[in-house]
C-alpha cells in the first residue's frame, strides 16, 4: 500500500459517454480506499458533466457536486485531430501540457488505451505511465511505462485489476458516484411534476453506429404498449439522433416524448425513471451507473464485456449473433430477430420486480 498522504494521480479517459462510466466504478473505489489523494482527470469537454456539475475546472475542492475527481482537465482532442495545424489547437495543446507538468503527478492511468490518451499521458512528464497490455490501439502500448494483464470479461472489471496496480490495493467494482447538479434537478422536477406523475420509461433508440441501432418502429410498438400500461414514455436522443426521435413519436401516434436533455439533465432524469430500454450506448451504462433496472438490445457488440453491470437487467441477443465492430450502417442480422414482444416481456419482469422492491 501506498502510504504517502498527497499522492498524485491523473486519470485519462477521453469519452465517450460508456467509456467514462466504465472507468468510474474503478476510479471511485480508488477515491474511497485513498480519501486524501489527489485524483484529477482529463477528459473531453463534451463529457464534463459525467464528473463534475459545474465544470469548474479550476475548483479544487471535494463535494457534491465534485464527487470523485478534485480536478478536470478538458482536452478538445478531437477538434485537435480535425484542425492539428490551427494555432488555436496548438496553443490548447502546449497549455494543456504545461498545466500537467506543473502537476507533478506519481502515477497516471490510462483507461483509453489510445495512442491520443497515451499522448496526453506522457504530455505530464511522469515516469509512471500505467495501461493495459493489450490496449485499443496497440501502439499506445509503447507509450506506457508499466503495462498491465487483465482478466476480467466485463470492460468494468479490467479498469478496476488497472487501477488496482497503482497503489497494490485489492480493490472491487464500487457503485459510482455521479455528481448533483441542481439546476438540472430543478428542470427535472419541472419535466416529471405532477400531473404527469405516472412512472416514467426511459427508450434510448441511438447507438454510436447503425449495426448496434434497433429499428424505430420496434422502439415505437413498445412506447404504444408500455403507455397502454400506464408509464410515461420518454425518448431521449443525442446529438443528431434527433431524427430517430422523431421517427418513434410519430410511429407511436404520440405515446413517447422527445426528450433534449444535456448530460446534467439525462443523469437527473435517469435517476428517477423506472426502468431504460436501450442498445450498448452511454444512457444504458449511465441507468446502470445509477443503479436503474434495464433492459439492453444487443447485437454486435458482446454483452460480457460491455453489457449491464452492477444492476438488475435483461439483456436481449441472438446466439447468432457474433462480436463485429464494423461500423455498418445497416442494423446487425441478429439485432433484428428481437421482437418487441421479447422486449415488453423482459420489460414487465423487471418492472414487476421493481414493483416488490
Amino acid at each position: 500500500m501506498h502510504t504517502q498522504s498527497k499522492y498524485r494521480l491523473l486519470v485519462v479517459r477521453l469519452g465517450a459517454m460508456g467509456d467514462v462510466l466504465h472507468a468510474l466504478p474503478a476510479v471511485t473505489a480508488l477515491r474511497k480506499a485513498h480519501p486524501s489523494w489527489v485524483i484529477d482527470w482529463v477528459i473531453e469537454p463534451a463529457w464534463c458533466a459525467l464528473l463534475t456539475a459545474n465544470c469548474d475546472v479550476a475548483n479544487p475542492g471535494l463535494g457534491p457536486a465534485q464527487p470523485v475527481v478534485d480536478r478536470l482537465y478538458l482536452a478538445s482532442t478531437k477538434a485537435w485531430r480535425h484542425h492539428p495545424f490551427k494555432a488555436q489547437t496548438r496553443y490548447e495543446i502546449n497549455a494543456l501540457s504545461e498545466k500537467l507538468r506543473e502537476s507533478r503527478y506519481d502515477a497516471v492511468l490510462d483507461f483509453q488505451g489510445a495512442v491520443r490518451s497515451a499522448a496526453v499521458a506522457r504530455m505530464t512528464g511522469c515516469l509512471r505511465r500505467i495501461g493495459e497490455s493489450h490496449p485499443r490501439e496497440w501502439a499506445a502500448r509503447w507509450l506506457f511505462t508499466e503495462r498491465v494483464v487483465t482478466h476480467g470479461a466485463h470492460v468494468i472489471e479490467q479498469d478496476v485489476e488497472l487501477a488496482a496496480t497503482v497503489a497494490g490495493d485489492d480493490l472491487t467494482a464500487v457503485q459510482p458516484w455521479l455528481p448533483v447538479d441542481h439546476d438540472a434537478e430543478a428542470w427535472c422536477d419541472q419535466l416529471l411534476s405532477p400531473p404527469a406523475h405516472a412512472p416514467a420509461v426511459l427508450l434510448n433508440p441511438g447507438a454510436g453506429w447503425g449495426a448496434k441501432r434497433w429499428p424505430v418502429e420496434r422502439y415505437a410498438a413498445v412506447a404504444r404498449a408500455l403507455a397502454d400500461r400506464g408509464f410515461r414514455i420518454l425518448l431521449n436522443a443525442g446529438p443528431g439522433e434527433e431524427p430517430l426521435a422523431e421517427a418513434i413519436h410519430g410511429l407511436s401516434v404520440g405515446a413517447a416524448e422527445p426528450l433534449n436533455a444535456s448530460v446534467a439533465q439525462l443523469i437527473a432524469v435517469t435517476r428517477r425513471v423506472a426502468l431504460v430500454i436501450a442498445g450498448d450506448t452511454g444512457p444504458l451504462h449511465l441507468a446502470c451507473a445509477l443503479g436503474r433496472p434495464v433492459v439492453g438490445i444487443y447485437g454486435p457488440t458482446d454483452p460480457a464485456r460491455n453489457g449491464p453491470f452492477g444492476t438488475r437487467s435483461r439483456v436481449l441477443r441472438s446466439p447468432n449473433s457474433r462480436r463485429d465492430h464494423s461500423r455498418r450502417s445497416e442494423p446487425e442480422a441478429g439485432l433484428l430477430t428481437i421482437t418487441p414482444e421479447a422486449v415488453l416481456r423482459a420489460a414487465d419482469e423487471l418492472l414487476a420486480e421493481e414493483r416488490v422492491a
